[in-house]
């Protein structure tokens, strides 16, 4: 069974190529272009991996953080890797604040990418 994995940016290029890249390496993919329509699939599936890019309209990926971390249900745990091209301490900090695993800085590296996820979907304890 592969692992499952939800995308949320509202640049529909920059999800086509994130689906492409994980979907060949053998995840499972969904996405959605932003934080409410990503909340609507989290009612109905889960994931093992949500990607959530930073700056969105109406709801940040911070805000869609935090809104999973508040669940009462087995997606309140999933664990989330935050896409930002924001590097200052304070920042980072926020991500820390919202329940995120771990961050990644934009322009993303494929590679880093695929080994960030490799690596936190297969060490519980990242």
């Amino acid at each position: 069974m592969s692992h499952r994995i939800l995308v949320v940016d509202d640049d529909i290029l920059v999800l086509e190529a994130l689906r492409e890249l994980l979907a060949s390496s053998g995840y499972e993919v969904r996405v959605a272009t932003r934080g409410r329509e990503a909340l609507e699939i989290l009612d109905q599936e889960r994931f093992d991996l949500l990607i959530l890019d930073v700056v969105m309209p109406r709801m940040t990926g911070f805000d869609l953080a935090r809104e999973v971390r508040k669940r009462d249900d087995e997606m309140s745990n999933v664990k989330i890797i935050i896409l930002t091209a924001k590097t200052e301490p304070r920042d980072l900090q926020s991500e820390e604040e919202c329940g995120c695993n771990l961050y990644l800085t934009k322009p993303i590296d494929p590679g880093r990418l695929k080994e960030l996820v490799k690596d936190t979907l297969e060490d519980p304890a990242q």
